[in-house]
């Protein structure tokens, strides 16, 4: 079976979970860098890496890398590579994206363009052709520059990865998909400890938490660029796949996951959406606000994307906001708090300096995942010593 080098990218600051998730499937990883993992596997991996990978943003497979900082390297770089090997004579391709970093060539639209001129002129001698209709399938193509390296790469997986398909129905500032289900896997919560989100909008990190806890992978319900190369990756391997994640899922599980949202449309998408994923008898999505937040239990899990504030109108409220978080958590009992936000002023107002916090990009927005630490269960707490 044929072997590739793929390169997973993610959003920057969450290279550790994808990582594991990785390594979890049973692929050799060969290098971490900013905002994405590069990895070996075969047609199968390229198949379940889009289907099970909760935290990457695509799957792409790399055709070469070369250094370039003239524009003449660039189209002799592109063209040296062996696009035959992927492209057929009618495939429709083009640079679909171009980012440069610290590098000589920085202007997206000229890379994009110069590239798919060498690639035409690869084809063009392959094929014996000087016209290409370009009627038949998608091979959308990125390239990334840092330092002058150029690695290029096909794009196995079309739209984001943190399209699973459930999300018809969203706020004003939803927060991605995978990273939701980021920002869990960097907890120790599993799925007998209870979890709430009083933040919860139109419901996708209770509806990811809900999906790991059944063991439902993410990209079952949803279709991919390269179901179509099968010249590339053989449709026995999606058919497999797909069966493979079928028999996973474990809806019987007894989850106590929660969702509350003060707006009631919004209560309302996250009970649609966690029916189109199929999760909807385990979550319990309420209208409340956060100053009623309270449970009689111990050992939970706090895990939100309050606001951030982004609106003028809305900094004034933050204070206030983030106080009132700080005095309904210090009300649980031996809880731990996970909460992201671009807030400077979190922890001041929350009135507690935060035990571990992470640097994360939200898009181009630097945002912290504070994260206040409860006792496990069947430890004491320091209060209770």
């Amino acid at each position: 079976m044929r072997k590739f080098e793929f390169i997973a990218p993610c959003h920057f600051g969450l290279e550790a979970p994808l990582k594991r998730e990785i390594i979890d499937l049973g692929y050799e990883t060969v290098s971490v860098e900013d905002g994405r993992i590069t990895f070996y596997g075969d047609e199968e991996a390229c198949v379940r890496a889009n289907i099970f990978l909760r935290t990457a943003e695509r799957v792409l497979i790399k055709v070469g890398s070369f250094h370039a900082q003239t524009f003449e390297e660039l189209f002799q770089g592109t063209r040296a590579l062996a696009w035959e090997d992927y492209i057929p004579r009618d495939g429709r391709f083009w640079v679909t994206k171009a980012a440069s970093v610290k590098s000589a060539l920085f202007s997206p639209s000229d890379i994009q363009s110069i590239m798919k001129k060498a690639m035409v002129e690869r084809l063009r001698e392959v094929y014996h052709t000087d016209w290409f209709e370009e009627t038949g399938e998608k091979f959308p193509v990125r390239v990334f520059i840092l330092k002058d390296e150029v690695t290029v790469a096909l794009d196995t997986t079309g739209e984001s990865l943190h399209k699973r398909g459930y999300r018809k129905l969203c706020g004003k500032a939803p927060i991605a998909e995978n990273l939701a289900a980021a920002l869990l896997m960097l907890t120790p919560w599993k799925r007998d400890r209870i979890l709430i989100d009083p933040f919860c909008g139109s419901g996708t990190i209770p509806i990811e938490a809900a999906m790991m806890a059944a063991n439902m992978a993410p990209g079952m319900n949803r279709s991919f660029t390269a179901e179509s190369w099968p010249h590339i990756i053989g449709k026995r391997n999606w058919y497999d796949a797909a069966d493979e994640a079928a028999e996973q899922i474990d809806l019987t599980i007894d989850a106590d996951i929660q969702g509350y949202d003060i707006d009631d449309k919004m209560v309302s998408a996250a009970r649609t959406n966690a029916r189109l994923a199929g999760v909807e008898k385990m979550i319990h999505f309420q209208k409340r606000d956060v100053s009623d937040l309270s449970h009689a239990k111990k050992y939970g899990f706090l895990i939100t994307n309050p606001p951030y504030g982004e609106r003028l109108e809305e900094k004034a409220a933050l204070p206030q906001l983030y106080r009132t978080i700080g005095e309904r958590y210090r009300e649980l009992d031996a809880w731990s708090m996970y909460l992201i936000t671009s807030y400077e002023g979190a922890e001041k107002d929350i009135g507690r300096k935060a035990d571990k916090n992470r640097k994360i990009y939200n898009g181009m927005m630097k945002t912290y995942y504070y994260q206040f630490l409860g006792p496990k269960p069947g430890k004491k707490s320091r209060r209770e010593v």
